[in-house]
């Protein structure tokens, strides 16, 4: 197959710059690919909303950058978060014209959410599913064009590149065929890498294959270090993913308390309920140490019923399955993974150090987030840089030269069958468990390097059952997850 420009990726990342670029160039040929079906992304997972400036009376951008840039622990870039976040307005205003349904107040204002690290209410929400009404009303938009051909359960194994030249992808389909899509440029939308570790809240997808196929062909791969742990994702059994209770529940007023029943944050956290994410995360990491339990409890029992229930009713659902009655009781809950704060280099187009690859959302390394990225900021920079790039691409989308057919190797030749699903559930568990050992460790300013020589013969077995089998999909996302998995150590490691 032949395209203009080849988006690997169906979350906000992906379907916000295929709307835009095609505004733009209603003529060229725009091939949006995903390897589950069109809903499946971390953008429908998202509870809590999206951040922006929107009220410049209760508050302003100074306000804005502050925190995001406190949250970021001094790593963020500060021209990439004041474009951001000036930029906000304009972008969250197209979101509500293009038919996202945000809550608002009975007197018909904004009903803006509190969320960690915010010093202001200022988070647009749709109830606590922000994220699917993102996902459905970006989709609806997407059927305006006709010059955006969309396919579905396709897996982008490799990346094409020809003298730091980007010109295209590899996919397998379910039946294991392999074909390729030349394109005069790459868009990488593809998610995070949640799924390395053993709790995560993020789905079955985000095994780190953008960021992996990128780090393969040379890209430079950036903050890997600095990985994002949520504070609050239900506890109640060995699930994967788990479920996540939004922070927004804590900005309205939930308390996290401890097996007596006290508020241990504020022992060393003055902000409490409404610090980081991080800090949050280290502190009940330590306090599930120091009292031998496997949780902490989220307790909304001293809230207003009703307002619960207008605000929060998946998360009232969602427990209510577990057998959880979170107006009498409190909700167990335990820290899991949650966001990649690193990823591909980026500069404030989009442009990756690969000629004619550009990589926007939770796989890219804007420079935003730094060591921690602040609440309900990701959806707005995902929108954000795919504005960016959308009109940078504009401009130059006629000067980009087709890429020369590729022939495409037989990968499978000489080769074992794939390997069982046994096999690879084998070492993707052992990577998993490594990987959440390694987190917790590092929480607790415990040793690190035994880790990085358990990865390394973790990465040479999965590089070996690479070279002796023939090639599956849960054979590449497990090499893509213990690709990421190096970056995650050795960036923390040696950094």
């Amino acid at each position: 197959m032949k395209t203009d420009v080849l988006i690997v990726g169906s979350g906000i990342a992906g379907l916000a710059f295929a709307i835009k670029l095609a505004e733009k160039k209603p003529k060229i040929h725009i091939t949006l690919v995903t390897k589950a079906d069109r809903f499946e992304s971390n953008t429908k997972y998202a509870q809590g909303g999206i951040a922006g400036v929107m009220d410049s009376v209760q508050d302003d951008f100074e306000n804005h950058i502050n925190d995001t840039l406190k949250a970021g622990k001094g790593f963020s870039n500060i021209q990439t978060v004041r474009m951001v976040v000036e930029k906000a307005p304009e972008r969250l205003n197209e979101l509500i014209e293009w038919g996202t349904p945000f809550d608002k107040t009975p007197d018909g204002n904004w009903d803006y959410g509190l969320e960690g690290g915010h010093s202001v209410a200022r988070i647009l929400h749709y109830k606590d599913q922000t994220g699917l009404a993102l996902e459905k009303a970006l989709l609806q938009q997407l059927k305006r064009f006709k010059n955006i051909h969309f396919y579905t359960e396709l897996f982008a194994a490799e990346l094409q590149v020809k003298n730091n030249r980007c010109i295209g992808a590899r996919f397998l389909d379910l039946n294991k065929q392999s074909f390729s899509i030349q394109s005069k440029i790459t868009f990488l939308a593809t998610g995070g890498s949640g799924q390395v570790f053993s709790k995560t809240t993020n789905p079955l997808i985000a095994t780190g294959d953008g960021l992996a196929m990128a780090s393969r062909v040379g890209a430079a791969i950036s903050n890997m270090a600095f990985y994002q742990f949520h504070p609050t994702a239900l506890a109640v059994e060995e699930c994967n993913p788990v479920f996540l209770i939004t922070e927004a529940l804590r900005g309205f007023g939930a308390h996290l308390i401890n097996s007596k029943g006290e508020r241990f944050l504020f022992k060393n956290l003055p902000a409490g309920e409404l610090a980081t994410r991080d800090v949050i995360s280290e502190a009940i990491f330590r306090e599930m140490q120091d009292s031998n339990t496997d949780c902490v409890w989220l307790d909304c029992r001293h809230i207003d019923p009703k307002a619960l229930q207008n605000h929060f009713p998946n998360i009232i659902q969602q427990c209510k399955q577990q057998h959880i009655d979170l107006f009498n009781e409190p909700i167990p809950v335990a820290p899991a993974a949650h966001y990649q704060c690193g990823g591909i280099k980026v500069n404030h187009q989009g442009k990756t150090t690969i000629n004619n690859l550009y990589a926007n959302g939770e796989c890219a390394a804007t420079g935003l987030h730094g060591a921690n990225r602040l609440a309900s900021n990701s959806l707005l920079e995902a929108l954000v840089f795919a504005h960016e790039a959308a009109v940078t691409i504009a401009k130059e989308i006629e000067s980009v030269k087709t890429p020369e057919p590729e022939v495409l190797t037989e990968k499978n030749q000489s080769k074992k069958p794939a390997p069982t699903s046994v096999k690879i559930y084998h070492l993707k568990s052992k990577l998993q468990q490594l990987m959440y050992r390694f987190y917790l460790n590092k929480s607790l300013k415990q040793p690190l390097e035994p880790f990085g020589a358990e990865i390394d013969c973790l990465f040479s077995k999965i590089n070996d059952m690479s070279s002796h089998y023939s090639e599956s999909i849960p054979l590449w996302e497990l090499k893509n997850m213990a690709e990421t998995s190096r970056h995650i150590i050795d960036d923390t490691l040696y950094e």
